[in-house]
């Protein structure tokens, strides 16, 4: 089988895998990283949001082969060693709006979250309703009022 590696939340990791396997089961299967969770498989619940070189991405939909030596992939678990802290903001700030009902959205909330404040603070503004309106994750226990408050109070602190 083909050998393939990529920076996974800051190492360099390689697994040898076929080159169709999705690579959200390369993350959970072959290197254990759970954060990212398997929803629907078809790139339309978003619960595996993670992100590639800083980009939100479902790896739900992308074979590992697409992935290049030089790719950095970060998950959940990655996330606070991007401000070299224990917790991102943005996790922070779940935690004080008491986001979670059942918890399993949520690494994946978190990250779509965290790429649209990158995104529109490289724009040069802050976060609006609509931007909010285009994170597409599916939260199925419906805590998006609580959703939308604690991207906004993290937003304030990245």
């Amino acid at each position: 089988m083909p050998e393939y590696t990529f920076i996974l939340n800051g190492r360099q990791v390689t697994a040898d895998v076929p080159a169709d396997v999705r690579l959200l089961w390369v993350l959970r299967d072959v290197l254990g990283v759970t954060g990212p969770k398997y929803g629907c498989g078809i790139n339309v619940c978003k619960a595996c949001t993670s992100h590639h070189n800083g980009r939100a991405f479902n790896p739900c939909s992308v074979p590992v082969e697409d992935i290049a030596p030089t790719d950095e992939i970060t998950t959940i678990e990655g996330l606070p060693a991007t401000v070299d802290a224990d917790l991102h903001p943005m996790q922070e700030a779940w935690l004080e709006h008491d986001v979670a009902q059942c918890g399993y959205c949520q690494p994946g909330q978190i990250m779509a979250a965290v790429a649209k404040v990158r995104q529109v603070r490289a724009e040069g503004r802050e976060i609006s309703d609509a931007d909010l309106d285009e994170i597409r994750n599916i939260c199925r226990c419906g805590t998006y009022f609580r959703i939308r408050d604690a991207i906004r109070a993290g937003a304030e602190k990245m």
